[in-house]
């Protein structure tokens, strides 16, 4: 698991910052030096070019105090951000530090808001009552450093649409600049019923957008009871509803666990049926943090018991001839008839695998475990496969 947020050795400023201080990384030396006034270099040699707005001095290197002395403005590096490229962009304020964006990983997702109007049983990210508008600030700075060649960049939260007119804005810059970057954006849909608001996000025209939207039963009582919001269910159904008509991408997202398995099957059913036009529909496995740790008792199942149920959900979704993934699961927790549907989706740097997987010959394949799911707890059934296997067309 990667580190991206702590505190750094020693950090000196040319002059005191009143608010944290958002930079992009640079390793190339011969970088013209109108564009060095605005990055940090990253030091590897002995050989330091003139002219960057800050220099970063990894500890591993072991900087001597006079070489430190002759920049006005560096930072000590911990080795645990040694994974540091060109074109990653760092936050730093005061001696911390966070990693917001990395150049070289395909699981970049931007934080819009810690605010939500669901309350969700299993939610990774519990929600704050708070005005965290800073970081739609930081985020209108951040967007414009983000490399034009980026392949994808998501947004997630909280509900990032709280944000109103700032989150249509956010969607603005990214089809400005970064027309290229598909966006995939978290939500729970319910702001998209309102149709004024969906005309607005769907009169961006961005040119590869998705909303991905959750939505847990058929029934809206056990629904409502999983996101503990009373009427979500029509509003979310509402929502996907409006997107559609308006020609937008919409993904359905599903978490598998005890309470959502009952009726998974039906779920399915009533997807197919009833929302065959949204784009997508993933069904994911149980990430074990934030909401999910204090609720496990009713949320946990091991997916050893239910990859009969997930065989049946994925084959009535593939019989409509709908777009269907599975993720976050392992691949000796699921049938054979799943693997089409497979894929590798955790994040890389929240990604690990367990010492039951040492020597498993479809490691390669596998999906692994979120680094919460290792330290709080897995499936009884994890086994390693001693073949290759029949292979994933998907991997």
């Amino acid at each position: 698991m990667l580190k991206l947020a702590g505190k750094v050795g020693r950090i000196q400023l040319v002059e005191v910052q009143d608010r944290p201080l958002l930079l992009q990384v640079s390793t190339n030396p011969e970088l013209p030096m109108v564009l060095r006034t605005t990055r940090a270099f990253l030091v590897s040699s002995q050989d330091i070019p003139a002219g960057y707005q800050h220099y970063l001095f990894p500890e591993s290197l072991d900087w001597r105090t006079q070489e430190l002395e002759g920049k006005s403005s560096f930072t000590l590096l911990p080795n645990d951000y040694d994974y540091l490229g060109h074109n990653d962009i760092i936050r730093l304020d005061g001696q911390a530090i966070r990693v917001l964006f990395r150049a070289n990983s395909g699981h970049n997702s931007l934080l819009v808001t810690e605010q939500c109007n669901h309350y969700c049983l299993m939610c990774s990210q519990p929600p704050k009552n708070i005005d965290d508008s800073w970081i739609l600030d930081e985020l209108e700075t951040l967007i414009p450093l983000i490399p034009r060649e980026t392949p994808e960049v998501g947004f997630s939260g909280g509900e990032p649409t709280l944000a109103g007119a700032r989150f249509i804005n956010l969607i603005r810059m990214m089809k400005s600049y970064l027309p290229r970057t598909v966006v995939h954006v978290l939500s729970n849909g319910r702001t998209f019923a309102d149709e004024n608001f969906a005309r607005q996000y769907a009169e961006i025209d961005h040119p590869d957008i998705m909303i991905g939207i959750p939505l847990y039963s058929d029934d809206p009582d056990l629904h409502d009871y999983i996101v503990q919001a009373p009427g979500a269910f029509q509003e979310t159904v509402q929502g996907i509803l409006n997107l559609k008509r308006l020609g937008q991408k919409v993904e359905i997202r599903i978490v598998v666990h005890k309470q959502s398995i009952s009726r998974l099957p039906q779920l399915c059913e009533y997807i197919a049926r009833n929302l065959l036009f949204v784009d997508h529909v993933t069904l994911m496995g149980l990430e074990m943090i934030g909401f999910t740790r204090a609720n496990l008792d009713a949320l946990w199942i091991d997916p050893a018991d239910y990859r009969d149920v997930l065989s049946e959900a994925v084959g009535i979704l593939a019989a409509y001839r709908m777009n269907v993934s599975v993720y976050n699961h392992q691949l000796c927790l699921v049938n054979d008839d799943v693997l089409p549907y497979y894929r590798k989706s955790i994040s890389d740097w929240k990604n690990e695998y367990v010492p039951e997987c040492d020597g498993c010959t479809r490691k390669s394949q596998c999906g692994g475990f979120f680094s919460s799911g290792v330290r709080n707890g897995y499936s009884r059934a994890i086994s390693r496969f001693t073949d290759a296997g029949p292979k994933n067309p998907n991997t």
